[in-house]
């Protein structure tokens, strides 16, 4: 039993020092909250304040994170300090991530649902609720949109046709693009890897722009606003979170290229294009439900 067990060659499994960069991160989020809640709040009052300068601080340091932490990362791979039992693992810490993001949006789907089918009807006295719309504003209708506050703050409902339209298509070729730029890290086909890649990163910037030109019409010409009730709340909620994860992708895309620039990646070990990779189509298929739900239904 002694010599099967020193005859038994064990592989190795990378454990790295320890890192000041989840601190880092930790205290970047921090500042985007606090930066981020400030704005909106004194934005929403016409009033100047901190709000935005944190909220620029929070976005310098998590860059100076991901870039860290990102070499970190790249220097450890291309000097073969990783091995297959490591692999798998981060094949199922990724897989858990989009699990999670995917209960994450499940969350807001959720709200969304929960506002429109029940809450809504019950405040115009569905069910056993009859007399509920007496006590609520005078000109309330349960109808979705609310396009109507208890303020008397009215909007419009923004439309699925336009720019929502354009920018779905955008996504939806992006997906496209991407599949053949990972057919050709496949088929060790350079160009059309380096090519399709760039594409995607360019179809992806384009829709990150759409998305705050059809933010900036929502408050000039149609008053949807943070402050539009349930409706304005669960677009932006929807929207605002989605537009965040795009980014994200983005900048995990253009990390890729420079990389891809710089000879990484191989047709057998290429897991870090491949995560990439499933991240933007998991963000394809969210914006997917989210025009269907929320944009045309």
């Amino acid at each position: 039993m002694q010599t099967e067990v020193q005859n038994h060659e064990y592989q190795k499994y990378y454990v790295p020092a320890q890192s000041p960069w989840p601190i880092v991160g930790a205290v970047a989020l921090f500042l985007i909250a606090v930066g981020a809640g400030n704005y909106v709040v004194q934005a929403t009052k016409g009033e100047t304040g901190y709000g935005g300068h944190i909220l620029l601080a929070g976005i310098a340091v998590l860059l100076v994170m991901l870039v860290g932490w990102f070499k970190n990362q790249i220097d450890e791979s291309m000097a073969g300090l990783y091995s297959d039992q490591l692999g798998r693992s981060y094949r199922q810490g990724m897989s858990w991530f989009i699990f999670s993001e995917v209960m994450f949006f499940a969350a807001f789907f959720g709200a969304l649902y929960y506002a429109r089918f029940i809450s809504v009807p019950w405040l115009g006295g569905a069910s056993n609720n009859a007399m509920t719309n007496e006590v609520l504003w005078p000109t309330f209708e349960a109808m979705w949109p609310l396009v109507s506050t208890p303020g008397g703050t009215t909007t419009q409902e923004m439309s699925a046709a336009g720019l929502p339209t354009i920018n779905t298509v955008i996504l939806l070729i992006s997906s496209i693009t991407l599949h053949f730029a990972h057919v050709g890290l496949e088929q060790n086909k350079r160009k059309q890897l380096t090519l399709m890649l760039g594409i995607t990163i360019l179809l992806g910037c384009g829709f990150l722009f759409l998305q705050v030109e059809e933010y900036i019409h929502a408050y000039r010409d149609l008053g949807l606003t943070l402050q539009s009730g349930i409706y304005g709340n669960t677009f932006f909620m929807l929207t605002g979170f989605h537009g965040m994860h795009v980014t994200l992708g983005t900048i995990i895309l253009i990390v890729l290229f420079f990389r891809v620039l710089k000879g990484h990646f191989t047709p057998e070990n290429h897991f870090a294009f491949q995560a990439g990779s499933w991240y933007w189509h998991f963000v394809d298929v969210v914006w997917v439900m989210l025009y269907i739900f929320v944009y045309v239904l």
